[in-house]
């Protein structure tokens, strides 16, 4: 007998002529984590730039060290003062907020740490490869740093201000939030001390150093007004007036001072210095290497 042969087209089961039902695909297993690709979204390297902000220990020491420099200066100054002491035309706002001065030097090494402390160890690579248009990194440090500075020190500065006027009562200098200029004064001392730090992160980014950053901040931002007020030219007497301290210094005071930018002036003086010195460090890191 002869077995009998099957068409390779035909099924055994089947009329002749059909074809078989097409076995179901199995649905695609997914893929790792690892080698899943997610799009850059402005949202995810803010969250990036905020993860790196929060999680350095450094950070908070920092903003924490400027916090308490400043109430503490404000409560030896709320404590110490007579109203005999010669010192009634001193702004109040000026007089309890006094320690901005040494709040002001914490955040602004923080600014320089944010951009040229990545260079120093390396970790800037990783951010530009992570996003290679390269200016979206600088654009959300800057926003995260402001924000947070801003916040912190302008929460700093209404609690030092409160519980200094607990031991003013009594004294020519009691004040309240609602007195013409007061709480504009504690609001602009915040963004002046902001200001001041975002032009530090801003020479950071521009010299890729912290010994070099720090150096350019004290000659230039600090000690460099001062030098220029010396010269007898009334030209370079009004342009100091919107140096970036000069200028910090007009937003903290309730009252108008003598010689010194009006507020608005002042705050508009800042926000062109902060932004000349990081449109100059976007400049250059689009240009240079990491």
């Amino acid at each position: 007998m002869t077995a009998a042969t099957t068409h390779p087209d035909q099924h055994p089961d089947l009329p002749p002529g059909s074809l078989p039902a097409p076995l179901p695909t199995p649905p695609a297993a997914p893929l790792p984590a690892s080698r899943r690709s997610y799009r850059i979204t402005p949202a995810r390297i803010l969250r990036s730039e905020w993860h790196k902000l929060r999680s350095l220990r450094s950070s908070w020491i920092t903003l924490i060290s400027a916090s308490v420099l400043v109430l503490a200066v404000g409560v030896v100054m709320g404590t110490t003062y007579t109203s005999d002491g010669g010192d009634s035309d001193v702004d109040t706002v000026v007089l309890v907020l006094y320690g901005s001065i040494l709040g002001m030097l914490c955040t602004v090494v923080l600014g320089i740490l944010v951009t040229a402390g990545e260079y120093s160890t390396g970790m800037i690579r990783a951010s530009l490869a992570a996003v290679p248009r390269r200016l979206p990194v600088l654009w959300a440090k800057a926003a995260v740093f402001t924000a947070t500075v801003l916040v912190v020190m302008t929460a700093t500065a209404l609690l030092t201000f409160l519980v200094a006027q607990f031991f003013l009562h009594d004294t020519d200098q009691v004040a309240s939030l609602g007195d013409p200029g007061v709480l504009r004064a504690i609001v602009g001392n915040a963004a002046g001390t902001t200001l001041l730090s975002l032009i530090a992160l801003g020479l950071g980014a521009l010299l890729r150093s912290v010994p070099g950053a720090i150096g350019a901040y004290i000659g230039g931002v600090m000690i460099l007004p001062e030098v220029l007020s010396m010269l007898p030219y009334d030209a370079v007497e009004s342009a100091i007036k919107y140096f970036p301290t000069q200028a910090a210094g007009a937003l903290g005071s309730a009252t108008p001072l003598a010689g010194e930018a009006p507020p608005a002036g002042a705050l508009l003086a800042l926000c062109l210095w902060a932004g000349a010195i990081l449109g100059a460090a976007a400049l250059l890191l689009r240009r240079r290497d990491a």
